[in-house]
């Protein structure tokens, strides 16, 4: 089975080749950890301690993930040697930066020589995988080598549901294997389940995302970004973040609309991917607006004078959206008027912004319904909705102020979920199986 995988995984990369030469290239992606990806031949340095993997892709997971990681730690006071790995070249960046002190390494590709390389290498006492990272060849290692491997913040879209359906038969091994599935919601664990999750070992923890997410305008982070941006007080910040194709067009025509009426309005945009960031910046500067990159920027000790005449600000950095969301009056989330299902609006909902976003939320479908019973968001139908609605919370401060103190709320709510996963991840490492408990 393993053989027949390698070959559609070798027919896949050659397939695609052409694509990644090319970004490679254009944009210099892909080019670190070739050895770590294709051979398994990662860079660890055991220090006698038992060793637990984790392992995040995108910038969204490894910042979850070190929320886990610092507690684990905590619970087990550094009994295990840490390792934590990535596929993608924005999450490689942010993990150099969150986890200095713990091995770090890329995650191989499915390849049986390359994960039976990394696995022997590395020696895991448990393999923990954010939100739902299944590749067989690597999981059939693992069994074969009885490496416990757990899902943590675990999620199902329906959408997923349905595609994972047609191929159950294929899929159950893969799930009747993992040790601990930590999902988001009870919904999320039913649909693990009828994959073929064990349901004894299946619990629902809540997200993760909820846990730790900054509260305060005032956390130092954000407020070196108001003042490397000059903002004032006086002024009111539309932040459209997350966007991709064609959003930040519709947050740029949204604020040439309002600045009429709104003299005061600021408008920040940030692209979902770093390889567009020259490209949305052309579309402002094309249009002869003033424009501050904040890459241009190194410092806050910088003359604010520039800064004022630029009421355009293209957060082009990686890691510092968090941050950027404290500013916001008024925050549209993107990935939600394309194909793309959504992207995090935890963050801005828990400074108490008023948050917005299009109808293609399926990604974070239960979020957003918690959001909505809240009555702590409002949900665009259409992208012709965005500038009046815009409009009707910079003219209504009450409402909006309103709506971001029920977002708030409804994070607050949730949280805990971070805890109860580390505490689970513990008891899989006990020498003494303890019954997993159903928790909410």
């Amino acid at each position: 089975m393993r053989w027949l995988l390698n070959a559609v995984y070798m027919l896949l990369l050659v397939s695609i080749s052409p694509v990644i030469t090319w970004r490679m290239f254009r944009h210099g992606r892909y080019r670190q950890g070739l050895a770590e990806k294709l051979l398994g031949r990662v860079d660890f340095h055991a220090d006698g301690r038992p060793v637990v993997w984790f392992h995040a892709v995108s910038v969204g997971e490894v910042i979850q993930l070190q929320k886990v990681v610092d507690e684990f730690r905590r619970r087990t006071r550094d009994e295990f040697q840490i390792v934590i790995s990535t596929s993608t070249d924005t999450g490689w960046e942010l993990v150099q930066k969150r986890f200095a002190d713990c091995q770090k390494t890329w995650f191989p590709l499915d390849f049986s020589w390359a994960v039976s390389e990394a696995i022997r290498r590395i020696r895991p006492a448990q393999v923990v995988l954010m939100e739902l990272e299944l590749w067989p060849n690597f999981l059939a290692e693992c069994h074969r080598l009885d490496v416990p491997v757990s899902i943590i913040n675990a999620r199902m879209s329906e959408r997923s549901h349905r595609g994972y359906g047609r191929i159950r038969f294929l899929l159950k091994p893969l799930f009747t294997r993992l040790a601990l599935v930590a999902a988001q919601s009870q919904t999320y664990a039913d649909r693990l389940i009828s994959l073929g999750a064990s349901e004894q070992r299946t619990v629902v923890t809540g997200s993760i995302k909820f846990d730790g997410v900054e509260t305060s305008r005032t956390n130092s982070k954000t407020e070196n970004l108001r003042r490397i941006f000059g903002l004032k007080s006086g002024e009111t910040v539309f932040v459209a973040g997350s966007t991709q194709e064609p959003e930040e067009q519709l947050a740029l025509e949204t604020w040439l609309q309002l600045r009429g009426q709104h003299s005061q309005l600021r408008l920040i945009l940030v692209p979902r991917h770093r390889e567009r960031f020259d490209e949305v910046a052309a579309l402002v500067t094309s249009r002869n607006l003033p424009l501050l990159r904040r890459s241009s920027v190194q410092d806050s000790s910088q003359q604010h004078a520039e800064m004022d005449n630029k009421p355009i600000i293209l957060l082009d950095t990686i890691g510092e959206l968090s941050a950027c969301w404290g500013l916001a009056d008024v925050a549209f989330v993107g990935g939600s008027f394309g194909n793309r299902g959504g992207q995090n609006m935890m963050e801005p909902a828990a400074y108490g912004a008023g948050v917005l976003f299009g109808p293609n939320t399926w990604n974070f479908r239960d979020i957003v319904e918690r959001f909505r019973e809240a009555a702590g968001c409002v949900q665009l139908q259409s992208s012709h909705q965005l500038t009046s609605t815009v409009d009707e919370l910079l003219n209504d401060p009450a409402r909006r102020q309103q709506l971001g103190r029920n977002a708030q709320k409804a994070v607050l709510q949730q949280q805990g979920a971070t805890a109860r996963t580390a505490e689970l991840l513990h008891e899989v490492l006990l020498p003494v199986t303890i019954p997993l408990r159903r928790v909410a």
